[in-house]
Parts: structure tokens; sequence; C-alpha cells
């Protein structure tokens, strides 16, 4: 089995090469996720030439895959005629960024059907809008990673079994892949903490879509207890999923090889320490054995 490359989601206000490469080297990561235009917003940026250049030139140089995370306002099951429209736009958009970028993936939430009666409606216009955009992409191109959500709403994946009929929807395509988040499966009720629960899980994912879909994993331990719907990430081991669960998770086979990154609180060296963890717990050691991670 190969490691997988641990790294985190890094900042990268003040430019994609300045900020990002040295987030990247101040806290050790071998894989990052990053925004590339407002997360919280519509709005996009066009990127610097000079910025993209260096960002691909410094990751290619120290062997780190990158990830892209669309906007939290996509939400292509949406009933409301323009969200789904400026979802579809922004998916298509952070694709053919990430196709300039070389990343590995772009991570989309599933999304919400809203109401409880439009589920099927949703998936069918899943199919309708995204399917053009997945046709679209080139073959060497970066894959959709689907991320299923902690549950609120009428979530169109939350629970990894969800993910059989959302990949359905969009006929299996190959350029559709996976990212679980740790955190929002625990919400969705998901039992990651008890021994064996993580493995259970990862099996369920593989039996729903099918091997090798796995594209990226979000490593983030919980404030809250499982089958809460609250997406609350904390710093691996402190929260209510526990240590444990991260090493069943980075021994699975699924797990082989795939990117982690952590999306837990950053200040004060946390995502240097959550990285050095999980590094740990990877290769076999145990949290104790961690000094920086107390």
């Amino acid at each position: 089995m190969s490691a997988s490359p641990i790294g985190a989601h890094v900042q990268v206000a003040g430019g994609l090469a300045t900020s990002g490469l040295r987030h990247t080297d101040e806290i050790g990561a071998r894989a990052v996720q990053v925004f590339v235009g407002n997360p919280r917003g519509w709005r996009r940026s066009a990127g610097d030439p000079r910025q993209d250049a260096a960002f691909v030139e410094g990751l290619a140089e120290r062997g780190v895959p990158a990830f892209v995370h669309t906007p939290f306002l996509v939400n292509v099951g949406s009933p409301t005629p323009a969200t789904v429209d400026r979802s579809v736009e922004t998916i298509a958009a952070d694709l053919a960024r990430g196709v300039q970028l070389g990343v590995h993936g772009v991570v989309v939430h599933a999304g919400s059907a809203v109401d409880e009666d439009r589920y099927e409606a949703a998936l069918r216009q899943l199919r309708e809008r995204l399917l053009p955009v997945l046709d679209a992409l080139p073959d060497d191109g970066p894959r959709l990673l689907v991320e299923p959500t902690a549950g609120g709403g009428r979530s169109l994946a939350a629970t990894v079994e969800d993910l059989g009929p959302y990949l359905a929807a969009l006929d299996m395509h190959p350029r559709v892949g996976v990212c679980l988040d740790t955190c929002h499966a625990w919400a969705a009720g998901h039992d990651l903490a008890t021994p064996g629960g993580t493995t259970a899980t990862l099996d369920a994912l593989e039996a729903a879509v099918g091997p090798g879909r796995l594209g990226l994993v979000h490593a983030n331990d919980s404030l809250d207890e499982r089958g809460s719907r609250r997406d609350r990430h904390t710093t691996i081991g402190e929260g209510t999923i526990g240590a444990g669960a991260f090493a069943e998770l980075l021994a699975h086979p699924a797990v082989a090889g795939v990117p982690v990154v952590v999306e837990t609180p950053s200040a004060d060296g946390g995502h240097a320490r959550d990285i050095a963890l999980l590094c740990a717990l990877r290769d076999g050691r145990r949290a104790s054995e961690v000094p920086s991670a107390a």
C-alpha cells in the first residue's frame, strides 16, 4: 500500500504562490487544497498568470498534489433556477481553473433538494445540468469530487450509501469521484469512533460507488455528537471522533495513496500538529509518540 500524502487546506490571500506555497512549507503539507475565488460568494477570479505559474512549478518541485474547493453556495439540486445556473457556471469555471493549475480534483458539496418531495427531481436536474460539464472535461483533467454533507436539509448525499444513487444519476461518469469528510460522515450518523466503524464506513463507500472513486479525504474531528447534522470541525484527537478512527482510516486499502487534507483550526500551529499526528498514525505510531500533537 502506498502512503497517503497528508496536508491541509491552505490560505492563498496574497497570491496562490506567495501565500499558498509559504503556508505549505510552514506546516509541512504534502497535499494542499485551495479556494480560487470567494468561498462564500459567487465572485470568481481569473487568476494571476505569474502566481499561477509559480504555484504550479512550486508544487511540482515539492511533489505536492493540489485540489480546488468550490464555493459553499454551490447547489445544483436547488429549486431556484438562478442558484442552479450560478452553481453550474461556478463548477465549470473551477474545473477550468483546475485544468490550468494541474490539480487532481475539484471538490463540490453534494448539495440539497431543499424540499423533501424534490429529491428525485433534484437528481434529474443534477443529471441534466452536470453531465454536459463532465463530458467536456479532458481525460487528463481534474475529477469532480463529490463531498457528502453533514445531512442538514434534504441533502442529496450525506451518508456514503447516498452516493450510490447520486453517482448513478451521473451515469457513474469516469470524471466523477468522491471526497470523504470525516466530520460530515460522523454528523450524518456513521459511527467512526467505535473500533471497526471507520472500516465499515469505507467498505460501505466502496460498495456504493465501486473501488477507485475515493479521490480525497478531509480529515476533521468533530465538536458534536454522532448524528448531530452539525458541521463543526476541531483538532484531530480532541473531538468526539477521536484519534483511533483516523488510524483506522489511514490503514484502510481504499485510502492507500489517496491524499488527505485537514480543515481544522490553523491558529497556533494547529495544522502542523494535525499533519504530524496523522503522519504518525499513518506510519503505525501512537498519538502519544507525537509531542507536538498534545
